[in-house]
């Protein structure tokens, strides 16, 4: 059966519905993207393995050629919920307007695929010294389940990673990690005409704020990167909770907050921190606090700048590397050994928008970029030190 041509395969895995959400009501699974993918790649000559993550949803491995090094060329098969009432045209429909093509996850980031193919299918007919292989991950949107899973394995997969988010073009080699808690603080409730009745957790909460607020300035103190637009780390106050009436003393309270620390801050340091502060204000209001994660964290993410696949990315794109505040599955393919960057098409700031869209001028540069990568690491790979010979993007 002869490939679709690149519009048609735009057009299908954007009919393809993968919504990934913490939303049951508004989860999917993302079979029928993943089995698209397989089809055109396997009748392209790659071998597919389609790994279950949990129920209903799968990552996919295509490989092409075998050995130790080569290339990932990655990216999520899943999208965000959409209201269709805010679409100007139906959003599972790839539509053509104003020069760019239109739909759910074009941009971020079913659209990478299909470029991916067209890149590779004109190299077919050589011989590849390192293997090429392309990834597709399930639930990036919700729980990075899919990335997690390929790290617990701990499966080499290659040299370098490309993963296709939407960057514009632009080279990203460093980007904040992401971190959402919860604090969950029970007291005593009781009347309050006299405190003696009870234990406020909305007094403790107050307490436990400005603690987190006093960290946030000292870690704003200690770090700083200015390759970052904010280039300190945040920590947003999103949401709370707590009792019920005014004449009872706040029996309950509970807090959410976003957390992005910068590379070289480890996560699980940030929250042996707050624990620290805790404990001491939970004895002194006489209340229980609890602290966890509400999703395991993204962890932040740095490839060195005078690695070769970063120095290898400039080159080709002209841009030089630099930083985003958004996180990336790129932690978890660094954790396998691979240099890794950020790297695709589309724009961020038409993710998670209704009207998505990609730029039909960004498909030949992409499709070029693509196939220059692969050229590099797979059909003449180089050592890690060959920077003479890097190709241009000219």
């Amino acid at each position: 059966m002869p490939l679709p041509s690149l519009k048609d395969q735009f057009a299908a895995l954007i009919a393809a519905p993968s919504v990934s959400c913490t939303q049951a009501a508004l989860d999917q699974s993302n079979l029928a993207v993943i089995e698209l993918l397989a089809g055109w790649l396997g009748d392209l000559g790659f071998v597919c393995e389609l790994q279950e993550v949990t129920p209903g949803k799968f990552n996919l491995l295509a490989s092409h050629g075998t050995g130790p090094g080569g290339l990932v060329l990655a990216g999520h098969s899943d999208t965000v919920p959409y209201d269709a009432a805010l679409w100007r045209s139906d959003p599972l429909r790839l539509t053509e307007r104003d020069g760019r093509w239109v739909g759910l996850g074009v941009c971020d980031m079913k659209g990478f695929f299909p470029l991916v193919i067209e890149a590779v299918k004109g190299l077919l007919d050589q011989t590849f010294r390192q293997p090429l292989l392309i990834l597709a991950t399930c639930d990036e949107e919700s729980s990075m389940s899919g990335a997690r899973a390929l790290a617990a394995a701990g499966r080499p997969l290659g040299r370098a990673a490309v993963i296709g988010e939407p960057t514009g073009l632009k080279p990203i080699r460093l980007h904040k990690g992401v971190m959402m808690e919860r604090l969950n603080i029970l007291g005593q409730s009781g009347h309050s005409s006299d405190p003696r009745y009870g234990h406020s957790a909305l007094e403790a909460m107050h307490d436990a704020m400005g603690e987190l607020l006093a960290l946030r300035a000292q870690w704003q103190r200690e770090f700083h990167n200015p390759l970052f637009n904010v280039a300190v780390p945040t920590l947003n106050l999103g949401c709370i909770h707590g009792g019920d009436n005014p004449n009872r003393i706040c029996g309950q309270c509970a807090l959410e907050f976003d957390l992005r620390p910068l590379p070289g801050m480890d996560p699980q340091q940030l929250r042996a921190a707050i624990h620290s502060k805790l404990q001491p204000l939970a004895e002194r209001h006489q209340v229980r606090i609890d602290f966890a994660p509400l999703f395991p964290e993204v962890p932040p993410f740095e490839q060195t700048a005078n690695s070769e696949l970063v120095r290898l990315a400039e080159r080709l794109t002209g841009q030089a590397a630099e930083a985003v505040a958004f996180g990336t599955e790129a932690p978890y393919l660094q954790q396998l050994g691979c240099q890794t960057i950020v790297l695709g098409p589309g724009d961020i700031a038409c993710a998670h928008q209704p009207d998505e869209y990609l730029e039909l001028a960004r498909l030949e540069p992409t499709v070029r970029i693509l196939r220059q990568l692969i050229e590099h690491y797979c059909l003449r790979p180089m050592s890690m030190d060959a920077s003479a010979t890097l190709p241009t993007g000219d």
